[in-house]
């Protein structure tokens, strides 16, 4: 089970600053089970890296970096200190044959997508009952 400060952070420091392209890719080498998504260091070599790596290579103002671009999206855009962010330390604690972990984490990542997908329908106000 995912422990709260993870989830905590994933949702109020991460996923406010992923793209939508960055959520999807993440899902994707997710549900894959792809050896491009890294733990235990940023990047290799490329295209593989961590969580924080795919998600910078699709965001607008790191995207440009390589190597690098993970670090810079956790300190620059997510405001994180990558040694003490609770997300990259279990990231990187968990083997990546660790099934259940990995799929709590695509769990909460696809229903972000789906409430990014999902607009919240406006209130009706009493003139718009009455148009009708």
């Amino acid at each position: 089970m995912l422990n709260s400060e993870f989830v905590h952070e994933l949702q109020t420091a991460w996923l406010p600053h992923v793209s939508d392209g960055g959520l999807d890719r993440v899902i994707d080498l997710l549900e894959k089970g792809s050896p491009l998504l890294l733990s235990g260091r940023f990047t290799s070599a490329l295209p593989t890296g961590c969580l924080a790596t795919h998600i910078a290579w699709h965001h607008p103002a790191v995207c440009h970096r390589t190597e690098d671009a993970g670090i810079l999206w956790l300190t620059r855009i997510a405001r994180l200190n990558p040694a003490t962010s609770h997300v990259i330390r279990e990231w990187d604690r968990h083997d990546p044959r660790e099934w259940s972990f990995r799929q709590e984490l695509l769990a909460l990542l696809v229903n972000e997508r789906a409430r990014r997908r999902d607009p919240t329908p406006e209130p009706c106000d009493e003139e718009q009952l009455v148009a009708v």
